[in-house]
Protein backbone atom coordinates (compact mmCIF):
# COMPACT_ATOMS: atom_id res chain seq x y z
CA UNK A 1 0.00 0.00 0.00
CA UNK A 2 1.50 3.54 -0.92
CA UNK A 3 2.17 5.58 1.95
CA UNK A 4 0.88 9.35 1.35
CA UNK A 5 4.90 10.56 0.24
CA UNK A 6 4.34 8.32 -2.32
CA UNK A 7 1.44 9.31 -3.26
CA UNK A 8 2.67 13.11 -3.18
CA UNK A 9 5.88 11.94 -5.35
CA UNK A 10 4.13 10.17 -7.42
CA UNK A 11 1.57 13.29 -8.46
CA UNK A 12 4.43 15.71 -8.81
CA UNK A 13 6.01 13.22 -11.13
CA UNK A 14 3.39 13.09 -13.31
CA UNK A 15 2.66 17.06 -13.52
CA UNK A 16 6.47 17.22 -14.35
CA UNK A 17 6.42 14.68 -16.69
CA UNK A 18 2.91 15.99 -18.47
CA UNK A 19 4.51 19.67 -18.18
CA UNK A 20 7.68 17.99 -20.26
CA UNK A 21 5.44 16.35 -22.45
CA UNK A 22 3.17 19.22 -23.85
CA UNK A 23 6.65 21.43 -23.94
CA UNK A 24 7.66 18.84 -26.41
CA UNK A 25 4.33 17.99 -28.46
CA UNK A 26 2.93 21.59 -28.40
CA UNK A 27 5.56 23.05 -30.88
CA UNK A 28 5.43 20.18 -33.35
CA UNK A 29 1.49 20.32 -33.29
CA UNK A 30 2.01 23.51 -33.78
CA UNK A 31 3.66 23.09 -37.15
CA UNK A 32 1.90 20.64 -38.66
CA UNK A 33 -1.39 23.03 -38.08
CA UNK A 34 1.16 25.76 -39.66
CA UNK A 35 1.61 23.22 -42.86
CA UNK A 36 -1.74 22.70 -43.43
CA UNK A 37 -2.37 26.44 -43.01
CA UNK A 38 -3.77 29.07 -45.92
CA UNK A 39 0.15 30.98 -46.38
CA UNK A 40 -2.01 34.46 -47.07
CA UNK A 41 -3.78 33.47 -43.45
CA UNK A 42 -0.46 32.41 -41.45
CA UNK A 43 1.25 36.39 -42.80
CA UNK A 44 -1.93 37.99 -41.74
CA UNK A 45 -2.62 36.33 -38.65
CA UNK A 46 0.13 34.71 -37.43
CA UNK A 47 0.94 30.86 -36.06
CA UNK A 48 -2.46 29.61 -34.69
CA UNK A 49 -3.72 26.29 -33.71
CA UNK A 50 -7.11 27.24 -35.14
CA UNK A 51 -6.44 29.00 -38.28
CA UNK A 52 -9.30 31.15 -40.65
CA UNK A 53 -8.16 29.00 -43.86
CA UNK A 54 -6.89 25.78 -44.32
CA UNK A 55 -4.91 24.89 -47.15
CA UNK A 56 -2.36 22.14 -48.43
CA UNK A 57 -0.75 24.02 -51.08
CA UNK A 58 2.80 24.06 -49.83
CA UNK A 59 2.72 20.50 -50.00
CA UNK A 60 0.78 20.85 -53.42
CA UNK A 61 4.01 23.31 -54.08
CA UNK A 62 6.72 20.99 -53.08
CA UNK A 63 5.99 17.85 -54.56
CA UNK A 64 4.51 19.66 -57.92
CA UNK A 65 7.54 21.27 -58.20
CA UNK A 66 10.05 18.50 -57.41
CA UNK A 67 8.43 15.48 -56.79
CA UNK A 68 10.99 13.54 -58.55
CA UNK A 69 13.65 14.90 -56.92
CA UNK A 70 11.95 14.81 -53.53
CA UNK A 71 11.07 11.11 -54.06
CA UNK A 72 14.73 10.51 -55.11
CA UNK A 73 16.12 11.99 -51.71
CA UNK A 74 13.55 10.42 -49.72
CA UNK A 75 14.96 6.82 -50.95
CA UNK A 76 18.85 8.33 -50.75
CA UNK A 77 17.96 9.12 -47.02
CA UNK A 78 16.30 5.70 -46.35
CA UNK A 79 19.05 3.89 -48.11
CA UNK A 80 21.69 6.04 -46.33
CA UNK A 81 20.28 6.15 -42.22
CA UNK A 82 19.66 1.53 -43.00
CA UNK A 83 23.66 1.35 -44.26
CA UNK A 84 24.50 3.97 -41.40
CA UNK A 85 22.83 1.87 -38.87
CA UNK A 86 23.68 -1.48 -40.23
CA UNK A 87 27.34 -0.64 -40.12
CA UNK A 88 27.41 1.48 -37.27
CA UNK A 89 26.00 -1.15 -35.27
CA UNK A 90 28.40 -4.11 -36.10
CA UNK A 91 31.40 -2.05 -35.65
CA UNK A 92 30.05 -0.38 -32.08
CA UNK A 93 28.97 -4.08 -31.27
CA UNK A 94 32.35 -5.68 -32.19
CA UNK A 95 34.26 -2.79 -30.49
CA UNK A 96 32.18 -2.94 -27.05
CA UNK A 97 32.09 -6.57 -26.71
CA UNK A 98 36.06 -6.84 -26.99
CA UNK A 99 36.36 -4.23 -24.38
CA UNK A 100 33.92 -5.66 -22.25
CA UNK A 101 36.74 -8.61 -21.43
CA UNK A 102 38.32 -8.04 -18.60
CA UNK A 103 41.30 -10.24 -19.96
CA UNK A 104 41.76 -8.48 -22.87
CA UNK A 105 45.23 -6.92 -23.44
CA UNK A 106 45.48 -3.51 -22.96
CA UNK A 107 41.63 -3.30 -22.65
CA UNK A 108 42.07 0.16 -20.32
CA UNK A 109 44.47 1.71 -22.83
CA UNK A 110 41.76 0.87 -25.78
CA UNK A 111 39.07 2.01 -23.68
CA UNK A 112 40.63 5.27 -22.59
CA UNK A 113 41.50 5.73 -26.98
CA UNK A 114 37.77 5.35 -27.21
CA UNK A 115 36.98 8.04 -24.74
CA UNK A 116 39.52 10.25 -25.70
CA UNK A 117 37.90 10.87 -29.28
CA UNK A 118 34.66 12.04 -26.88
CA UNK A 119 36.84 14.86 -25.59
CA UNK A 120 38.94 15.74 -28.52
CA UNK A 121 38.96 16.32 -32.01
CA UNK A 122 41.45 17.40 -35.32
CA UNK A 123 38.79 20.07 -36.02
CA UNK A 124 36.74 20.56 -38.99
CA UNK A 125 40.04 22.17 -41.40
CA UNK A 126 41.81 18.77 -41.16
CA UNK A 127 38.81 16.98 -40.92
CA UNK A 128 37.60 18.07 -44.65
CA UNK A 129 40.88 17.66 -45.79
CA UNK A 130 41.75 14.41 -44.77
CA UNK A 131 38.61 12.97 -45.91
CA UNK A 132 38.61 14.37 -49.16
CA UNK A 133 42.36 14.09 -50.22
CA UNK A 134 43.09 11.13 -48.56
CA UNK A 135 40.30 9.23 -48.39
CA UNK A 136 38.62 10.86 -51.45
CA UNK A 137 34.81 11.03 -50.10
CA UNK A 138 34.16 14.19 -51.99
CA UNK A 139 30.83 13.83 -53.61
CA UNK A 140 30.48 10.19 -52.84
CA UNK A 141 28.21 8.14 -50.68
CA UNK A 142 30.90 7.70 -48.57
CA UNK A 143 30.75 11.40 -48.04
CA UNK A 144 27.62 11.16 -46.43
CA UNK A 145 28.09 7.68 -44.89
CA UNK A 146 31.41 8.11 -42.90
CA UNK A 147 32.26 11.40 -41.75
CA UNK A 148 31.40 11.77 -38.02
CA UNK A 149 28.43 9.62 -38.07
CA UNK A 150 29.61 5.83 -38.57
CA UNK A 151 31.35 6.04 -35.35
CA UNK A 152 30.75 7.43 -32.06
CA UNK A 153 32.62 7.04 -28.81
CA UNK A 154 29.78 7.49 -26.40
CA UNK A 155 27.46 4.82 -27.99
CA UNK A 156 30.47 2.43 -27.90
CA UNK A 157 31.36 3.09 -24.09
CA UNK A 158 27.54 3.17 -23.59
CA UNK A 159 27.09 -0.89 -25.23
CA UNK A 160 30.66 -1.78 -23.43
CA UNK A 161 28.84 -0.85 -20.12
CA UNK A 162 25.57 -2.86 -20.55
CA UNK A 163 27.31 -5.96 -21.86
CA UNK A 164 29.38 -5.46 -18.62
CA UNK A 165 26.20 -4.96 -15.99
CA UNK A 166 23.55 -6.52 -17.93
CA UNK A 167 24.95 -9.85 -19.57
CA UNK A 168 26.11 -12.18 -16.69
CA UNK A 169 29.43 -13.19 -16.94
CA UNK A 170 27.95 -17.00 -15.33
CA UNK A 171 26.09 -17.56 -18.59
CA UNK A 172 29.18 -16.56 -20.73
CA UNK A 173 30.98 -18.76 -18.72
CA UNK A 174 28.60 -22.01 -19.19
CA UNK A 175 28.64 -21.04 -22.93
CA UNK A 176 32.54 -21.88 -23.00
CA UNK A 177 32.16 -24.78 -20.71
CA UNK A 178 29.38 -26.43 -23.37
CA UNK A 179 32.17 -25.15 -25.91
CA UNK A 180 31.21 -22.25 -27.63
CA UNK A 181 33.60 -20.12 -29.05
CA UNK A 182 34.03 -16.50 -28.74
CA UNK A 183 32.13 -15.55 -31.76
CA UNK A 184 29.49 -18.09 -30.60
CA UNK A 185 29.21 -16.92 -27.73
CA UNK A 186 28.62 -13.36 -28.57
CA UNK A 187 26.67 -14.32 -31.34
CA UNK A 188 24.16 -16.80 -29.65
CA UNK A 189 24.37 -15.74 -26.34
CA UNK A 190 25.70 -11.48 -25.91
CA UNK A 191 23.47 -10.21 -28.35
CA UNK A 192 20.01 -11.47 -28.15
CA UNK A 193 20.19 -10.73 -24.16
CA UNK A 194 21.62 -7.35 -25.78
CA UNK A 195 18.33 -6.51 -27.65
CA UNK A 196 17.53 -3.05 -25.80
CA UNK A 197 20.71 -1.40 -26.23
CA UNK A 198 21.23 -2.43 -29.60
CA UNK A 199 17.54 -1.16 -30.26
CA UNK A 200 18.28 2.00 -28.60
CA UNK A 201 21.51 2.65 -30.12
CA UNK A 202 20.23 1.71 -33.77
CA UNK A 203 17.53 4.59 -32.95
CA UNK A 204 20.32 7.30 -31.72
CA UNK A 205 22.52 6.33 -35.02
CA UNK A 206 19.08 6.60 -37.38
CA UNK A 207 17.57 9.56 -35.79
CA UNK A 208 21.70 11.44 -36.68
CA UNK A 209 21.65 10.05 -40.05
CA UNK A 210 17.77 10.86 -41.24
CA UNK A 211 18.77 14.89 -39.51
CA UNK A 212 22.39 15.43 -41.04
CA UNK A 213 22.62 17.77 -43.74
CA UNK A 214 26.20 18.40 -43.14
CA UNK A 215 28.00 16.28 -44.33
CA UNK A 216 25.77 16.86 -47.58
CA UNK A 217 26.47 20.42 -47.33
CA UNK A 218 30.20 19.92 -47.04
CA UNK A 219 31.16 16.85 -49.06
CA UNK A 220 28.73 16.92 -51.72
CA UNK A 221 29.62 19.87 -54.68
CA UNK A 222 28.96 18.76 -57.46
CA UNK A 223 26.58 15.52 -56.97
CA UNK A 224 23.63 16.92 -56.11
CA UNK A 225 21.99 13.08 -57.41
CA UNK A 226 22.97 12.05 -53.98
CA UNK A 227 21.17 15.01 -51.66
CA UNK A 228 18.80 13.16 -48.70
CA UNK A 229 16.20 14.79 -48.04
CA UNK A 230 17.52 17.18 -44.98
CA UNK A 231 19.73 18.60 -48.09
CA UNK A 232 17.24 18.86 -50.28
CA UNK A 233 14.78 20.42 -48.25
CA UNK A 234 17.94 22.76 -47.16
CA UNK A 235 18.21 23.79 -50.90
CA UNK A 236 14.65 24.37 -51.47
CA UNK A 237 15.10 26.82 -48.32
CA UNK A 238 18.01 28.72 -49.84
CA UNK A 239 16.59 28.64 -53.42
CA UNK A 240 12.95 30.60 -51.78
CA UNK A 241 15.68 33.07 -49.33
CA UNK A 242 17.61 33.99 -52.76
CA UNK A 243 14.09 34.82 -54.41
CA UNK A 244 13.11 36.97 -51.57
CA UNK A 245 16.01 38.74 -51.23
CA UNK A 246 15.93 39.62 -55.20
CA UNK A 247 12.63 40.12 -55.60
CA UNK A 248 12.75 43.60 -55.19
CA UNK A 249 15.10 43.62 -58.05
CA UNK A 250 13.83 41.34 -60.31
CA UNK A 251 10.22 41.40 -61.98
CA UNK A 252 10.15 37.34 -62.75
CA UNK A 253 11.88 36.51 -59.39
CA UNK A 254 9.03 38.85 -57.97
CA UNK A 255 6.66 36.86 -59.90
CA UNK A 256 7.97 34.01 -58.82
CA UNK A 257 8.05 34.50 -54.99
CA UNK A 258 4.10 35.51 -55.36
CA UNK A 259 3.75 32.01 -56.35
CA UNK A 260 5.30 30.09 -53.23
CA UNK A 261 3.73 29.69 -49.90
CA UNK A 262 7.12 31.21 -48.43
CA UNK A 263 5.98 30.65 -45.00
CA UNK A 264 4.21 27.37 -45.01
CA UNK A 265 6.21 25.73 -47.21
CA UNK A 266 8.76 25.84 -44.31
CA UNK A 267 6.96 24.03 -41.79
CA UNK A 268 5.73 21.69 -44.69
CA UNK A 269 9.58 21.05 -45.33
CA UNK A 270 9.97 20.56 -41.65
CA UNK A 271 6.86 17.69 -41.50
CA UNK A 272 8.29 16.24 -44.14
CA UNK A 273 11.51 15.97 -42.81
CA UNK A 274 10.26 14.24 -39.41
CA UNK A 275 7.17 12.49 -40.67
CA UNK A 276 9.23 9.03 -41.44
CA UNK A 277 11.04 9.06 -38.02
CA UNK A 278 7.68 10.02 -36.02
CA UNK A 279 5.78 6.79 -38.15
CA UNK A 280 8.89 4.31 -36.90
CA UNK A 281 9.38 4.88 -33.81
CA UNK A 282 6.29 3.33 -31.88
CA UNK A 283 7.75 0.35 -33.75
CA UNK A 284 11.40 0.61 -32.32
CA UNK A 285 10.08 1.80 -28.72
CA UNK A 286 8.38 -1.47 -27.68
CA UNK A 287 12.35 -2.53 -27.26
CA UNK A 288 13.11 0.15 -24.56
CA UNK A 289 10.49 -1.68 -22.36
CA UNK A 290 11.40 -5.30 -22.74
CA UNK A 291 13.33 -7.32 -20.04
CA UNK A 292 16.81 -6.79 -20.00
CA UNK A 293 17.74 -10.78 -20.22
CA UNK A 294 16.45 -13.78 -21.68
CA UNK A 295 17.40 -16.20 -18.89
CA UNK A 296 18.53 -16.60 -15.20
CA UNK A 297 21.43 -17.01 -13.25
CA UNK A 298 22.03 -20.30 -10.80
CA UNK A 299 23.02 -18.77 -6.93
Amino acid sequence: MKTREDKIYDTIGHVIMTILSLVAIIPILLMLVSSATDNNALLQNGYSFFPEKWSLFAYEWIFSSNSAVVLRAYGMSFVLTGSGVTISLIITTLLAYGLSKKDLPFRGALTFMVFFTMLFNGGLVSTYINYTRVFHVKDTFAGLLVPGLLMNAFNVLLMKSYFVTGVPDEILEAAYIDGAGEFQTMYAVALPMAKPIIATIGMFVGISYWNDWNNGFIYLVKNTDLYSIQNLLNRLMQNIQALSQNASNLSDASQGLAQIPTATVRMAMATLGILPIVIIYPFIQKNFVKGITLGGVKG
